[in-house]
Formats: structure tokens, C-alpha cells, sequence
């Protein structure tokens, strides 16, 4: 048995194509029609015979996985702030540190780059493969583990050409709405799926629509975890509304001015053929000299890789 998920003393131890606008504010009746599509239950990565030996499960979860309860995760330790959603920030205490709510951050949060540099999150997608025939330096993504067991050939491309890989949760929720309980199946379901596919246990985070606060952080730091957010948002989303004024000439022209500076982190996504030919074209305009999430900092680019 391969053992995966244990960290400290502990370290043994998707099927979505999300077709709404991800990373923002005003997401409910697009978002919650989707899980409802037939092809949300096909899930090509197979369920991994050490997972179930640990869970006691034989199948991957639906968009609401299961709290699986693990030694290294002390709930006591997690502060009892209330949950709040999306739309309520105007009762969020400061002391929360909510980047949602109010840009936020804590000293190990990572927002920026040395170099101006594209990350991708919500894949991946069918059309990420697109994307990946365009790039010519390694990115980083961030993938919805739904996705990362829909599309394995695409995710282990990702690895093989040297992409870094962070997480983006299990169904991508907004985490401050929900317990703690899952919060922790959102990052350890997240975790197994990279891990049944990709063969490694990440060291970086993005929390779906930049929710996080200390409460999120404290859990997500039981896992090894480092959160990731960004300081240039392209709104690529956007391209795929047609009442939206958004276009790619207009991202182009804003990510020009970053380039000005050279600097920071720019929030893109591959969920969609509009954002990836964004992407493909912001590409072109930076060039290849970006770096990964990992390189950003200095820091690994994994806690752990396994042997297939």
C-alpha cells in the first residue's frame, strides 16, 4: 500500500468543467446548475487503492467531499471566528484578515513576483492543452481537484513539461461560508487527487475567489500549505459573458502597463477557450521571461514527489 497523507508525525498518507466565471465576487445560479451536468460524474483518474484503505470509500466524492478526520489536524487550534459568505463583509472583523474582504494579508502570504509572471487557475480544463501548445516558459496552475480526476493526461502534461501545480480545493467553494470540517475535506480531497494523478503532495494554495482569512490560513498551514493570491487581475472571465464589454485587446492593454513595471502576479484562467486565448496572446506580449510561483519565492516546489 502506498501511504500518502501524513505531515509531521503524520505525512502517510473531479470531474467538473466549471463553465461560469471563477475567482469572483457574484457566482450562485450558474455555478450550483453545473454540478448538475451529466458529465460532472465522469471521473478518469482511478480511485486509488491506498485511498480507500484510509477513507473507507470506494469512488470519488460528488462537490461535496467528506470530512476525513487526520492526527495532524487540531481543530483546536483553529480560530473560532463565524463564517461568513461572499456578499457579508461588511460584518467581517479586521482581525479576520480576509483578503476578500479587505485585501488582507499575513506575512507568508505570497501576492507578488520579482518578475511580472501568469498564473492559470481552475483547470484543468479541455482546453488547457490549448494553452500548454503556446507556452514557452513553465507556469503555475492552480487546479480544481473535480478537474484534476476528469482530465489526468492533461494534468500529468502539466507535470512532464514542468509546470508547477498548486491547489485550488476539491469544487472550488468559497471557504470562509463553510466549517472548519470542510475546509479540511476541500484541502486533503484537493491533496489526494494531485496526488493519485500527478504522484506529488503541494506546497502552494489560491483560495477560490480570493477567500481566505486566518481561520482558512490556520487549516491550510496543517497541511504544509502556503497561500497564494495575486496583485494584477486581467477579469478574464469576463470574455465569456456577452453582455460584458471585456475584450482581449482591452487585458492586453492593461497587462502592457504592468509590464511597465515588471513585476507582481496576474490572476488568469484555462477554464474556458476565451480566457486561454487571452492567455496564450498575454503570453506572447510578457515573453519568457516569468517565473513560477515556487521561484517567485525561492521556495521548493513541493513538500513531497512519489514514485509512480
Amino acid at each position: 500500500m502506498r501511504v500518502i497523507l501524513l505531515l509531521g508525525a503524520c505525512l502517510t498518507q473531479a470531474a467538473i468543467g466549471l463553465a461560469v466565471p471563477l475567482d469572483q465576487q457574484n457566482l450562485t445560479t450558474t455555478a450550483e446548475a453545473t454540478w448538475h451536468l451529466p458529465w460532472f460524474w465522469r471521473k478518469e483518474t482511478p480511485f486509488p487503492e491506498w485511498l480507500r484503505e484510509f477513507t473507507g470509500l470506494s469512488e470519488w466524492p460528488g462537490a461535496e467531499p467528506p470530512y476525513i478526520p487526520m492526527d495532524f489536524i487540531d481543530m483546536g487550534k483553529v480560530p473560532a471566528f463565524e463564517p461568513y459568505s461572499q456578499n457579508q463583509c461588511e460584518r467581517v472583523p479586521r482581525e479576520v484578515c480576509s483578503f476578500s474582504c479587505h485585501a488582507c494579508l499575513e506575512p507568508d502570504d505570497i501576492y507578488t513576483c520579482r518578475k511580472l509572471s501568469q498564473t492559470f487557475d481552475d483547470g484543468p480544463s479541455e482546453f488547457t492543452d490549448e494553452l500548454l501548445d503556446h507556452l514557452t516558459h513553465r507556469s503555475t496552475f492552480f487546479t480544481v481537484g473535480v478537474n484534476v480526476v476528469r482530465h489526468p493526461t492533461t494534468y500529468r502534461r502539466l507535470v512532464r513539461e514542468g509546470h508547477l501545480i498548486g491547489s485550488h480545493t476539491w469544487s472550488h467553494p468559497y471557504l470562509p461560508q463553510l466549517s472548519n470540517e470542510q475546509i479540511v475535506a476541500q484541502l486533503q480531497w484537493s491533496i489526494w487527487a494531485m496526488n493519485a494523478t500527478g504522484h506529488h503532495y503541494p506546497k502552494y494554495f489560491r483560495p477560490p475567489y480570493g477567500g481566505i482569512d486566518n481561520r482558512v490560513r490556520t487549516i491550510a498551514r496543517m497541511f504544509g500549505l502556503q497561500a497564494v493570491l495575486w496583485n494584477h487581475d486581467t477579469f478574464d472571465w469576463e470574455l465569456n459573458i456577452p453582455s460584458s464589454s471585456r475584450s482581449i485587446p482591452d487585458i492586453l492593454l492593461r497587462v502592457s502597463e504592468w509590464n511597465n513595471h515588471g513585476k507582481g502576479l496576474i490572476l488568469e484562467h484555462d477554464a474556458f477557450s476565451t480566457t486561454v486565448e487571452a492567455g496564450i496572446e498575454v503570453s506572447h506580449l510578457i515573453g519568457d521571461d516569468q517565473l513560477t510561483v515556487a521561484q517567485c519565492v525561492r521556495g521548493i516546489d513541493y513538500i513531497q514527489e512519489y514514485q509512480d
